[in-house]
């Protein structure tokens, strides 16, 4: 049977690495899950693959899309599947096919995964006309208004919704203007059944030590220019793509609303949150088998067996 091979994990846990060496040893590419490395121009932002990773190992679903494309997790869903059933019948007859295909999928984007491996709800696609009108409103009546608009259209949503999530309460509000029906009603969470099985890996560290690696990044990010990236990238700040952890911080001291130093902590004060709601998340799944990402031995063992 082909299977699917999904490392996951929190932010700079170390996925690359395993990754690499997983998919060198297969012989076969990686498939991208990172939501925000699939943007062209965030590279140093978002700890997007290298050039000489690139070039040792193919990729897909890295710097695929331009800033201002419409992007989410159903339509991420539709050209994976459609991906994998590439790769399945490429490996037949390779080294890779003993028992089925074998494709490797690595990021951590919790959705974006979840939509592969369980399938995702069938939610319409935002039209360019709404997404405006939404975006207009956000600028001229804030946040606040369009709160209370979701909670009217459809109080089911919002009662769990997270109501600092711009992005969140933005999406449920297009679409429930978009349809004319709750989004809610869309949000039937039911899996979806795949002709390929999934092995699921989630990598975790001690969290000092995961903590600390963050910090260290983050040092290493600054020092490789990712302020000359914010600075190139800050005329086009207003775009979804580039709501994201460490170009927010630094968009912010742009704007001369703290020191540099201060948006470096920032940067990792908000990356550690996000590593924190990734293994929230990673912790729900019973299927996933945990991992020292340096227990590199006893995750090929697996794989092995698989």
């Amino acid at each position: 049977m082909d299977t699917l091979i999904v490392i996951t994990g929190p932010t700079a846990v170390g996925k690359t690495k395993l990754c690499l060496e997983i998919a060198k040893t297969l012989g076969i590419p990686i498939i991208n899950a990172d939501s925000r490395q699939m943007y062209k121009g965030m590279t140093i932002g978002t700890a997007a693959p290298t050039a000489s990773e690139l070039a040792a190992v193919k990729h897909y679903f890295v710097g695929n899309l331009q800033l201002d494309d419409y992007y989410n997790a159903a339509i991420y869903e539709q050209e994976v599947i459609r991906l994998l059933g590439q790769l399945f019948r490429q490996c037949k007859g390779s080294p890779c096919d003993s028992h089925g295909g074998i494709a490797l999928l690595s990021g951590g984007s919790m959705m974006y995964i979840d939509a592969v491996c369980y399938g995702i709800d069938d939610i319409p696609t935002i039209t360019q006309a709404t997404r405006t009108l939404v975006k207009e409103r956000l600028e001229k009546e804030g946040l606040e208004p369009l709160c209370a608009e979701l909670e009217k259209l459809d109080p089911e949503y919002y009662k769990f919704v997270d109501k600092k999530n711009i992005r969140r309460i933005v999406h449920g509000l297009e679409i429930c203007l978009q349809t004319g029906r709750p989004y809610s009603s869309f949000r039937k969470q039911s899996k979806k059944t795949r002709e390929f099985r999934t092995k699921k890996i989630a990598l975790e560290r001690p969290r000092e030590e995961l903590y600390s690696r963050i910090n260290t990044r983050v040092e290493n990010m600054m020092a490789a220019g990712l302020l000359q990236e914010a600075q190139a990238l800050y005329p086009m700040r207003h775009l979804n793509a580039l709501n994201t952890v460490g170009y927010k911080e630094l968009f912010g001291y742009i704007d001369g609303k703290y020191s540099l130093d201060e948006a470096i902590e920032r940067i990792k004060g908000s990356t550690r949150r996000y590593a924190r709601k990734q293994l929230t998340w990673l912790k729900r799944d019973t299927t996933a088998r945990w991992y020292s990402p340096d227990d590199i031995d006893a995750i090929m063992k697996y794989i092995s067996q698989i």
